[in-house]
């Protein structure tokens, strides 16, 4: 069964090497959707794939934002866009 979430992390900075490193755990867990840094808000992080492996990526993403000042937040959402089973950067 497929699983959809919206990951945000506030209040951390831009790091070029963490948004690297989560594009590349999804890809290995198969994981489409994307990343997007937001001045002034923090990354986004959408994410779509199955159960196991989406639960595999948000622990990820917890070991990546390592910085005590940032807010991790994690929501369920319904998918209304084809990745075309790819996980992409905005910039």
């Amino acid at each position: 069964m497929n699983k959809c979430v919206k990951i945000r992390v506030e209040k951390t900075a831009h790091d070029a090497e963490a948004l690297d490193s989560v594009i590349k755990n999804a890809r290995t867990l198969h994981i489409e959707g994307s990343v997007q840094y937001v001045e002034g808000e923090g990354v986004r992080i959408l994410a779509c794939g199955s159960r196991e492996a989406v639960e595999s990526f948000v622990d990820f993403v917890h070991r990546t934002f390592t910085d005590p000042s940032a807010d991790i937040f994690v929501e369920p959402f319904l998918k209304d866009r084809d990745y075309r089973g790819v996980f992409r950067i905005i910039e």
